[in-house]
């Protein structure tokens, strides 16, 4: 601990955004960093804490708490406070293969676990790792290591995302011949196409793709395993081992009165299409515009906001986003303490940038839709939404209940369904025959990750159901770790 009073001499800073109505004329990322000096201030907060429950990786009513993946984050705070970035980011990729990715995508259930957060902000955690990585990028210092010795053993991972790919690295690491199946045209799942530029910018997921080729890495894109062109069979026969990876990407929908008007999507149709759209530099077969239209979000969570910014970059006429729930409070209450994670109000950039443009937080709480309402060509005009509030049900459970006369018609020709995801596809979980549980997800033991079937494992969404990013880490990790030990009978992956 290189300055044990830091947490009082400094005041948590974060490093500058761009300025609201000037990043959405682009999609370029909009975070930037501290200086040198500014960013030894904000490692010199971190307390060296006896118990460090930023590193704790547990969840507490439900949700994460400290880091999913035991970032050793006591120690490259310190080694940044000191000036050695060089020996932050060996600490930082012994247990994060891809921090570029966590620091900035990442919601930072560390900094919601942070012992200065009891009493005051909390270390700037996300921030400080972001720059590591960056910086190690900028000097060097990250190159290809591919393993000096092969195992002869075959692994096919299905599915490039965060598990994915953390699953696929550390296979590699153990020397297995690894090759990743990718159902689309790019690497990289959802920090490919389900996040939005100006938070990951592909080109850094590119880098990162290639250097897991020049290690040894093997990627088939556009292969869907469980379709005509490979039936999932085939992996048992061709692979020593097998590790599902897909994701949760069955999204929840909204089985209203106009759901088939043209003009209402699921997010992940509109997101995928601008980013593909992004990439070629014209607009391709799956693009949705938002330009010139009202838009309503149904949802608001992260993937809401990402398509308030991403229809604001794309001039929107306005930009509306319902949201079910209340709004939160201000600051932690009794029945949320530390270390949970605070649910508290927050501002992401999306909303950010709405209220810079429009004048107004598009936020609507305690609302949900009631029916869409199209005009004589079948294309949506406007959405009729209601308020509601909580009740609770004859067993005890809160369910949403219609407020008489809050009845709203808004204006709408684009309608973005944001409500989340209900697990993984089944097509190719029913050709392997594996077990299910009660939502659908393949069923195997968090920590051990083997289904149903000998050598087939699964990690990530498709086994935990819908989460973070950094769970997908953590799970792909360990699921290689003892895809490991199942191959050679023992394993020194972590």
């Amino acid at each position: 601990m290189g300055k044990p009073t830091g947490f009082l001499d400094y005041l948590r800073e974060l490093p500058l955004d761009r300025p609201a109505l000037e990043r959405i004329k682009d999609w370029n990322e909009f975070h930037l960093h501290h200086d040198e000096a500014k960013l030894r201030e904000q490692g010199a907060r971190c307390m060296d804490c006896g118990i460090p429950f930023c590193h704790t990786g547990k969840l507490i009513s439900g949700m994460a708490s400290g880091c999913p993946i035991n970032n050793l984050i006591p120690e490259w705070n310190d080694l940044v406070y000191r000036g050695l970035h060089r020996e932050a980011i060996d600490r930082l990729h012994k247990t994060n293969n891809f921090p570029e990715f966590t620091g900035r995508v990442c919601p930072a259930p560390c900094e919601g676990s942070c012992t200065v957060g009891i009493n005051s902000p909390p270390v700037t955690i996300k921030a400080i790792e972001c720059h590591i990585i960056d910086r190690a990028w900028d000097e060097g210092w990250v190159v290809a290591s591919p393993p000096t010795k092969r195992s002869g053993k075959l692994v096919a991972v299905v599915g490039s995302g965060p598990a994915g790919l953390s699953t696929a690295a550390q296979l590699n690491k153990a020397g297995h011949e690894v090759t990743v199946f990718e159902r689309e045209d790019r690497i990289g799942g959802l920090l490919m196409y389900g996040i939005p530029n100006m938070k990951l910018d592909k080109a850094l997921v590119q880098r990162r793709v290639d250097l897991l080729s020049q290690e040894g890495v093997q990627f088939r894109t556009g292969t869907t395993i469980g379709g005509d062109d490979y039936p999932a069979a085939r992996l048992r026969e061709e692979f020593d081992a097998v590790v599902l990876c897909t994701g949760a990407t069955q999204p929840r929908d909204l089985p209203l009165d106009g759901r088939q008007l043209k003009g209402v999507h699921f997010a992940m149709e509109f997101l995928t299409g601008n980013t593909r759209t992004l990439l070629e530099g014209n607009p391709t077969p799956d693009y949705l515009s938002a330009e010139g239209r009202d838009v309503i979000v149904v949802g608001g969570g992260d993937t809401g906001t990402d398509c308030v910014g991403t229809s604001i970059r794309q001039g929107c006429k306005s930009v509306t986003q319902i949201e079910i729930l209340p709004r939160p409070p201000e600051t932690r209450q009794p029945d949320n303490p530390w270390p949970e994670w605070p649910k508290i109000f927050r501002t992401d950039y999306g909303q950010e940038e709405a209220a810079a443009l429009f004048g107004a937080d598009p936020r609507v709480f305690l609302t949900t839709v009631k029916e869409l309402v199209g005009d004589e060509s079948g294309q949506l005009k406007e959405v009729v939404t209601v308020g509601i509030e909580w009740q609770k049900d004859a067993n005890g459970r809160f369910t949403p209940k219609e407020v008489p006369g809050t009845e709203q018609r808004r204006p709408a020709q684009l309608v973005l369904l944001a409500m989340g995801f209900l697990g993984p596809e089944q097509a190719i979980l029913d050709q392997l025959s594996l077990e299910r549980d009660a939502r659908t997800n393949v069923k195997a033991e968090y920590g051990k990750y083997a289904t149903s079937v000998p050598g087939v494992f699964a990690a990530g969404d498709c086994r935990r159901g819908q989460s973070l990013v950094v769970w997908a880490f953590n799970e792909g990790r360990e699921a290689a770790r003892e895809c490991d030990r199942f191959l050679m009978g023992e394993t020194s992956l972590p």
